[in-house]
C-alpha cells in the first residue's frame, strides 16, 4: 500500500515543502530512503524501526522504499523521522487514518517520543505562504510555531499523539507566548564607573546603529561597556522579531519552549573563532555569528587578535548587511544586519596611549598591530573611542551615572525621528543611509563644509569615512532634538574618527 505525507526541510534559513512517499514492494526485507537524503536521514532507519516497535506497533519484515520528493536538492536534518514513521504505519495497515494531509515534522527517540528540531518557525512561515494552515510539531517547539498567526499547531509528545492529530481527535494548541521583552538580563550602564566619553559614544552608536571600536589599556572597562549596549537598544519590531527568531531557530540557539525573540541579540564569539564560525559555512552552508547577531549586537573582544582572514571576512556583511556563501552543494544568502561593537588594546602591551604606564612596544610592532584593522575595515567603523584608565577616586566614589533605562529613552526617541525620516524607504536608521540619502538628509552649512574639508586633508579620510562622519553627525543632531546639523555636531562626530591619526603621529 502506498502512503504519502507532507513535511518540510530547511534550506539555508528558509523551509521547503516535500512529499514523503512510502511504498512496500516485492523483494527481501529492506528499508531504503531515496531522494538525496543526508547522512542524518539515512541513519534514521534504525531510529524509526525502534520507535515504531517501542510505541506498541509492528515493523514487519518487508521491503520499504521511502521517497523524498522533489529529489532535485539534498535534504538534511532529523525532522523527517515522524512523517516517515507515520507513513509506514499507514502503508502497513496498522493505522486506518488516511488523513495525512496535515504536514508534520519531528525527530524520534528510540522509545517513540518526539524530540525538538530546528527551524520550526521557518516551516510555519513556509506553510502560511503556501496556503496550508496546519502543522504537527514536537511539543517543545509549540510556542515557536504559534508565533505565526493563522496556523493551527498540534504539538505532540510521541507517535500516538501524532496519529491522534492526523485523525482529527486532538485540539490545536491555543496558548501564545509573547516572548521575552525584559532588559533584566543585560548589564546596566549605571554600574560602569566613569568613562563618560565612552558612554556618550555608546549612546550615539546605539541611536544610529553605528559600528563602534573601543581601544584602550587592559582593565579600563571596554568589555563591561560593550555588554551594556543591548540594554540601551529599543526592542525589536514584530517583523524583526520573527526574522531573528527564525535565524536563531535554524542556528539551533533558540531555547526550547521560547516564543518570539523581542530583545536585541548579543553575540560575542571568541577571538579564536574561524571565518566559517563567524560568517557561516560548512559543507551545506549554515548561519554564522554575524547572522545570529542580525538586528542586534556582534561584540568582538580583542578585535586585533582575530585572524586576519576572519577580520577581512567582515567586509561584505558590514557593507551589504548580508552574507553570501558559496559551496559545491549550493549558494546561500543570510541576513547580517548587525551593529558591530569591537574592543582592542592599542598595542601588544596595551599601554600605547596610557598616561601613566609607558608603552614597551617598538614602532614596528605598533604598526604591524594596527595594520590588521587599518584600511577597509576601519573605514567601515563609524565611531572610534579611547577608553582610558578610570581614576582611583571614581572607582571608590558613589556613582551618579545614568541608568540604561534613561539612556534608552533618548535612543528610542532618536530612532523614532529616523523612522519618520525614512518613512516609505527601505532604510531604517542613520547608519544604513545610502549616499543619496546622506546628501538629502545631512545637508550642512558653509561653516561645517569648511571644517570637514580641513579635516579630510589633515586626517587623510576616505570618501567612505567622509559619509560616515556625516551619518554620525546626523545621529548626534537627532539626540540633540535639532533639525539641522550644526558646527558642534560635526566637531563631535570628527572627535570619534581619530584613531588612524594617532597612530600616524
Amino acid at each position: 500500500m502506498l502512503s504519502r505525507a507532507t513535511s518540510l526541510v530547511i534550506h539555508g534559513i528558509e523551509a521547503h515543502l516535500i512529499d514523503v512517499e512510502v511504498d512496500i514492494v516485492k523483494g527481501l526485507p529492506n528499508f531504503t530512503i531515496v531522494g538525496l537524503p543526508d547522512s542524518i536521514i539515512r541513519e534514521s532507519k534504525d531510529r524509526i524501526r525502534s520507535a515504531i516497535e517501542n510505541s506498541g506497533f509492528e515493523f514487519p519484515p518487508k521491503n520499504f522504499i521511502v521517497n523524498l520528493a522533489p529529489a532535485g536538492y539534498r535534504k538534511e536534518g532529523a525532522n523527517l523521522d515522524l512523517p516517515i514513521a507515520v507513513s509506514i504505519l499507514v502503508a502497513t495497515g496498522q493505522v486506518e487514518s488516511t488523513q495525512l494531509a496535515i504536514p508534520m515534522v519531528g525527530e524520534l527517540s528510540l522509545d517513540g517520543r518526539v524530540r525538538p528540531i530546528k527551524g520550526v518557525i521557518a516551516m510555519a512561515i513556509a506553510l502560511y505562504h503556501a496556503g496550508i494552515k496546519e502543522i504537527i510539531v514536537p511539543y517543545a517547539n509549540r510556542n515557536e510555531a504559534t508565533a505565526i498567526e493563522g496556523i493551527k499547531v498540534y504539538p505532540v509528545k510521541d507517535i500516538a499523539q501524532a496519529i491522534e492529530a492526523c485523525n482529527g481527535t486532538m485540539q490545536p494548541y491555543t496558548e501564545h507566548v509573547s516572548g521575552d521583552s525584559s532588559w533584566n538580563g543585560y548589564l546596566d550602564m549605571a554600574s560602569v564607573m566613569g568613562q563618560e566619553t565612552a558612554k556618550r559614544a555608546m549612546e550615539i552608536a546605539a541611536a544610529g546603529r553605528h559600528n563602534i571600536l573601543m581601544y584602550g589599556p587592559p582593565g579600563s572597562g571596554k568589555t563591561m561597556l560593550a555588554r551594556c549596549v543591548p540594554g540601551i537598544l529599543p526592542p525589536l519590531t514584530k517583523e524583526q522579531a520573527i526574522m531573528t527568531t527564525m535565524i536563531h531557530s535554524v542556528g539551533g540557539v533558540l531555547a526550547h519552549g521560547q516564543g518570539l525573540v523581542y530583545m536585541p541579540p548579543f553575540r560575542a564569539p571568541h577571538h579564536t573563532s574561524s571565518d566559517a564560525a563567524l560568517v557561516g559555512g560548512g559543507k551545506i552552508p549554515n548561519v554564522g555569528e554575524v547572522s545570529l547577531a542580525h538586528n542586534g549586537v556582534l561584540f568582538l573582544d580583542e578585535f586585533v587578535e582575530f585572524r586576519n582572514d576572519v577580520i577581512q571576512a567582515l567586509r561584505q556583511p558590514l557593507e551589504d548587511c548580508q552574507i553570501t556563501i558559496s559551496r559545491a552543494l549550493g549558494t546561500m544568502t543570510f541576513p547580517a544586519d548587525f551593529m558591530l561593537v569591537a574592543s582592542s588594546n592599542p598595542c601588544q602591551c596595551g599601554y600605547l596611549f596610557d598616561p601613566e604606564i609607558p608603552c614597551k612596544c617598538t614602532t614596528g610592532k605598533i604598526r604591524n598591530y594596527f595594520s590588521k584593522i587599518a584600511g577597509p575595515i576601519l573605514d567601515r567603523i563609524d565611531i572610534e573611542v579611547l577608553v582610558g584608565r578610570v581614576p582611583y577616586k571614581d572607582l571608590l566614589g558613589k556613582s551618579n551615572a545614568e541608568s540604561s533605562a534613561r539612556v534608552r529613552e533618548r535612543v528610542v526617541k532618536a530612532r523614532e525621528k529616523q523612522r519618520q525620516r525614512f518613512s516609505g524607504k527601505t532604510t531604517t536608521c542613520n547608519a544604513r543611509m545610502t549616499s543619496d540619502e546622506v546628501k538629502e538628509f545631512c545637508a550642512i552649512n558653509g561653516e561645517c563644509e569648511s571644517i570637514l574639508e580641513l579635516a579630510i586633508k589633515r586626517m587623510n579620510l576616505s570618501a567612505r569615512s567622509f559619509f560616515r562622519i556625516l551619518k554620525v553627525a546626523r545621529t548626534i543632531t537627532d539626540l540633540d532634538d535639532a533639525e539641522s546639523i550644526e558646527k558642534r555636531h560635526i566637531l563631535e562626530a570628527l572627535s570619534y574618527k581619530n584613531l588612524q591619526r594617532y597612530y600616524e603621529i
